[in-house]
């Protein structure tokens, strides 16, 4: 008898004897394989869950994220034709850089001046008073990543008055957080 050809007596069809061994064999493990009785499966009903094992529906703990908002701790103000940090400025520099390094919170230092000198002296002007602020916060500890700095120079004053109390209000640097 010939070991690699096997004729059956069906329609003349030749399978060679590895194939239909592995047939077989897929066959066997295919309706074999993932049985289950039931007496194996558990109950739905008993456990409230398709799961069998304990462990699987354990309760999952997920992180909690605190949400924090930022509170602005106020405005720093400045003297005419100056990015001096005055003494009145420390404690919301300080309540700033305690809330940055606490949060992780971006925040964006706008500088700002009065309507007196040109729009360009003014706009560099307010980015000097708005760097000043940002090496106050470093010098505190807040990571430089945090801090943003921009100038908005004379363009967006407080007061449109063209008096010294008006102006001593637009000379400032604000914090607005970034995004």
């Amino acid at each position: 008898m010939d070991m690699k050809r096997t004729h059956l007596p069906f329609r003349g069809a030749s399978f060679s004897s590895g194939a239909v061994l592995v047939f077989l064999a897929t066959l066997i493990l295919a309706l074999g394989g993932c049985a289950t009785t039931p007496e194996e499966a558990a109950p739905a009903a008993e456990t409230g869950s398709e799961f069998s094992d304990a462990a699987a529906t354990a309760e999952v703990v997920a992180p909690v994220v605190a949400v924090v908002e930022w509170s602005n701790p106020g405005m720093v103000h400045f003297e005419f034709d100056s990015s001096e940090i005055r003494s009145d400025a420390i404690p919301v520099l300080e309540a700033a850089a305690e809330q940055l390094n606490a949060t992780g919170i971006k925040v964006i230092i706008a500088g700002y001046c009065d309507n007196r000198g040109s729009e360009e002296y003014n706009l560099a002007l307010g980015d000097r008073r708005a760097a000043a602020v940002r090496r106050y916060l470093a010098n505190l500890g807040v990571p430089s990543g945090q801090m943003m700095v921009v100038s908005y120079g004379e363009l967006r004053p407080l007061r449109r008055d063209n008096n010294e109390a008006a102006w001593a209000e637009n000379r400032r640097v604000e914090f607005e957080p970034a995004g």
